[in-house]
């Protein structure tokens, strides 16, 4: 199936920023890759998924997030609520009929918000697949592992530079990221997304560790959720035997 190249221009929650799109034209209820923090559509397991799609004739649709890939704007202008709008944006134009969300680090949160707002208003969701899904990250696993020095700082200066394992650049880090995320929190709470979920979860993870989805799954309905424990998996879940998993998970819901 052919696959097109789209720019759409999102507002609200930071500047104005136009989006980068990429849709491969298929049947069959419409699958959605929500990357991860600072990564893009062109990550592996997005691939992955998209020569699944290709091979299969399914309708698959990736994006880049304001100030990620090359979607247009700076990163660090934008927020978790920015991140939300621009899937939101994404779904409602190119992918509207009960899609299937696949959900990557921060892009399982987005999964999870996204298809609890569409289950309030009415809206099916065919299912969620979530790799490493990183829930309330801003407060549980950002906030929470600074120290008391990093905490002022941050608040002093409204924002900090940490080293990243994954880019020979510093991930810049916001006091708004952090406040605004407190805004999406899901974790306090049982979360109703009414749909299928299947979580893949690696067990040496040192970004997103199995106690955080273990936490998940004990606020999910346990009807219609499965949660594979990949033992000696890391965050990226890339290799082959990950990437394989993936794409069965995906296939199992679609």
């Amino acid at each position: 199936m052919p696959e097109s190249n789209f720019t759409m221009t999102v507002e609200g929650h930071g500047p104005a920023r136009d989006i980068a799109v990429r849709v491969r034209d298929g049947a069959g209820p419409p699958v959605v890759w929500l990357g991860g923090f600072r990564s893009d559509m062109n990550a592996t397991k997005a691939s992955a998924i998209d020569a699944w799609a290709e091979q299969e004739g399914r309708r698959f649709v990736r994006f880049d997030y304001a100030g990620h890939g090359v979607s247009g704007g700076t990163f660090e202008d934008y927020v978790m609520s920015s991140w939300l709008a621009d899937a939101r944006a994404v779904i409602d134009a190119h992918a509207g009929e009960a899609p299937v969300l696949v959900g990557s680090s921060m892009g399982g949160w987005v999964a999870c918000l996204v298809a609890r707002e569409r289950a309030r208003q009415g809206q099916r969701t065919a299912g969620l697949v979530l790799i490493a899904p990183a829930l309330d990250f801003t407060e549980e696993l950002i906030w929470a592992g600074l120290d008391d020095v990093q905490k002022r700082a941050m608040q002093a200066k409204g924002r900090i530079a940490v080293p990243s394992e994954y880019d020979p650049r510093p991930t810049v880090f916001t006091m708004a990221l952090i406040e605004d995320g407190r805004e999406n929190l899901m974790l306090n709470g049982p979360v109703e997304l009414g749909c299928p979920v299947h979580i893949l979860q690696g067990g040496r993870d040192p970004d997103v560790p199995s106690s955080h989805a273990f936490r998940l799954l004990e606020r999910l309905p346990a009807e219609d959720t499965v949660l594979t424990l990949i033992a000696d998996g890391d965050h990226r879940l890339s290799r082959p035997q990950d990437i394989a998993r993936l794409v069965a998970a995906v296939a199992g819901i679609a």
